[in-house]
């Protein structure tokens, strides 16, 4: 048992998803995979992928994972900073000069917005740890996110372009001054728009040749095709008294047609064994199986925590949606960060990087101790239940060195 954990400890984790979630009809089924010292310890999968078709859940279901996708696009615009083609303090505006004269919200909405200048402008840096000014349409918390929604800007399903995207965005001011707060947002699509701009190639198409295909990842893509179809799970969300109700059927799924909007927020198809390929390389230092990536200095950098002052979430965000609202966590340049353990009251290790995705889907890797878990459902929104608190008290409890 070179991975030093319980193998009967690690079971409990199937059978506490199979007997609080997926046997009470609050989860269609969920798969969690955890690896350690470059095996793995563990792969369980119970439940379904399809409830009305009787589909069961299997290791290479294809899962949406959403937000899970901004990793990889941190990963394409890291690259292009180690060449030289961006750095991570250049204006925003360098790439994007409609966005020049970007004012911060003060009052109004459109056509009649009041607003003041940024304190500074928005740097490349702020794009990758969400302290842009930008925000999401779904927070409902503000005029400039009705302004949003209204329209209709970026995001998975999107029906505009990437370059849509960034001239809608011209026409509604900032949240707050670039640096001053944190805010889940659409920055990393920008953050796509921005690869297609510096490198002269389509986002999707540098994100496939550049991430995805040298990491082995084959069953990873902005949309499922025909031959992989039946191995796509369907989508639930929360229904009428508590039941699950489909969300997104695997049969009619816009994912079925390559979309109109790249979103490297959040648009990509995966697996867990995929999922696995791209942790391995981070935990790697930047390569796998002999492809490089990125470097080990690139690395640690982007799993440092970035927000200013050393503050963590719970000091900076202003956030009503985040997939990590924990004390003692920071952001770095395309992940959460544990900074420290004791105040997120789970355990783990300073140093760990994680973050999830709008279907309840979520990842972590702990360096310290040489450790990836990935976990997929298909249950919105993901905040609903506590599951990966859950998740993170079965895995650290099944150690066993």
């Amino acid at each position: 048992m070179s991975h030093g954990l319980s193998p009967a400890r690690l079971n409990r984790i199937d059978a506490y998803w199979r007997a609080k979630y997926v046997d009470t009809g609050k989860l269609p089924g969920a798969l969690t995979l955890v690896a350690r010292r470059g095996e793995i310890a563990h792969l369980g999968v119970v439940g379904a992928a399809d409830i009305a078709r009787g589909v069961a859940l299997k290791e290479d279901t294809l899962f949406r994972i959403y937000s899970m996708t901004k990793p990889l696009t941190s990963v394409a615009i890291m690259m292009l900073v180690e060449e030289g083609a961006v750095a991570l303090d250049d204006p925003v505006e360098k790439f994007i000069p409609a966005w020049k004269d970007l004012g911060v919200f003060v009052a109004g909405g459109p056509g009649r917005w009041q607003t003041r200048r940024p304190e500074r402008p928005m740097q490349v840096v702020d794009l990758l740890r969400h302290t842009s000014g930008l925000t999401y349409g779904f927070q409902d918390r503000t005029a400039v996110d009705a302004a949003y929604r209204r329209a209709h800007v970026g995001g998975a399903g999107s029906q505009m372009s990437l370059s849509g995207m960034i001239d809608a965005l011209a026409k509604i001011p900032l949240e707050f001054s670039p640096g001053e707060a944190w805010n889940y947002s659409n920055s990393t699509d920008v953050l796509g728009y921005l690869v297609e701009a510096v490198s002269g190639r389509s986002f999707e198409d540098f994100l496939r040749d550049r991430v995805i295909r040298p990491l082995g990842m084959v069953d990873t893509d902005f949309h499922v095709p025909a031959d992989k179809a039946a191995r796509f799970a369907a989508c639930y969300a929360l229904g009428p008294n508590g039941a699950l109700a489909l969300q997104d059927d695997p049969a009619k799924s816009p994912y079925l047609a390559p979309p109109p909007f790249i979103s490297g927020g959040g648009g990509l198809v995966s697996t867990a064994a995929d999922y696995l390929a791209f942790c391995r390389m981070m935990l790697n230092g930047g390569t796998l199986d002999g492809e490089r990536l990125l470097s080990r200095k690139t690395v640690d950098l982007m799993t440092a925590n970035h927000l200013p002052g050393g503050q963590d979430l719970t000091q900076l965000s202003q956030s009503l949606f985040s997939e990590a609202t924990l004390a003692g966590v920071g952001f770095g340049l395309g992940f959460a960060v544990t900074m420290d353990p004791a105040r997120t009251l789970l355990p783990g290790s300073a140093g760990e990087y994680y973050w999830g995705g709008a279907a309840s889907t979520a990842f972590w890797i702990d360096p310290a101790e040489d450790l990836i878990v990935v976990f997929m459902t298909q249950f919105m929104p993901s905040n609903y239940y506590p599951l990966r608190r859950e998740l993170r008290t079965l895995v650290y409890s099944a150690f066993d060195d």
